[in-house]
């Protein structure tokens, strides 16, 4: 029987050997023969598109594979949703899917089997929504001890974005082009760096050509100046 494996870990400083280990001596073991290797790297389990398993599920369309062949149920997903959907997708493809170290298989003659499945992928899903629960729990006693938590502020000297931009009157793509950042990241360093009575509606998403901006035309220049009233016509006798 020709078999795929697939392997997962949620982050990129994770590694997916040991999974694939166990896989290779299991089919080793019965004397099975290797379909292929998928591996996402990275990718949580509650995600129903990840770029390993979109292709496992395309070539189990096709089938290439008689049977996938996984470490752990919350491997291959952990939503019972998207799980059904897949196994269901399998079966009408005539593909097995088996879970090696929970001794699950979707074979026909293994109702037992379909059974627990079902029970362990709610399981997994109910121990992902404990994860994110205490990673919240934890987030928000951190902000309240005055952590900061999130992204951290990008290095850059500020009050050179105002200079290029009200000396040199540089586009704001110009100026993250010059400084290293990002067209908005300028743009909203500009606006908190700017007087209350200073407005600025400028879109990076459109940049002057060369990178100047347009000058101010000189009808514009002369809105608001008083006119000379204009001298009366005089009046026919």
């Amino acid at each position: 029987m020709l078999c795929a494996l697939y392997a997962r870990c949620s982050t990129s400083d994770q590694t997916c050997e040991m999974q694939l280990h166990e896989l290779r001596e299991y089919i080793s073991r019965r004397g099975w023969k290797d379909g292929g290797e998928y591996v996402d790297t990275g990718f949580s389990g509650a995600k129903a598109s990840r770029p390993a398993l979109d292709r496992l599920m395309a070539d189990a369309a096709k089938r290439k594979f008689d049977c996938i062949v996984v470490y752990k149920i919350d491997r291959f997903g952990r939503s019972v949703l998207h799980l059904n959907q897949q196994l269901a997708a399998l079966t009408s493809h005539g593909v097995r899917f088996i879970a090696t170290s929970q001794s699950l298989d979707t074979d026909q003659k293994n109702p037992t089997s379909r059974l627990l499945l079902q029970i362990l992928a709610s399981v997994a899903e109910f121990e992902r929504e404990m994860i994110r629960e205490r990673t919240l729990s934890g987030v928000r006693a951190a902000q309240a001890a005055g952590k900061i938590v999130g992204r951290p502020k990008r290095v850059f000297a500020r009050n050179e974005v105002v200079r290029l931009r009200e000396q040199e009157g540089l586009s704001w793509r110009a100026i993250g082009k010059k400084l290293g950042i990002p067209a908005m990241t300028a743009l909203d360093s500009y606006r908190q760096s700017a007087p209350a009575s200073r407005t600025e509606t400028a879109s990076p998403e459109k940049p002057v050509s060369g990178g100047k901006r347009k000058r101010v035309s000189a009808a514009k220049a002369v809105v608001g100046r008083t006119l000379p009233a204009a001298r009366p016509s005089p009046m026919r006798k």
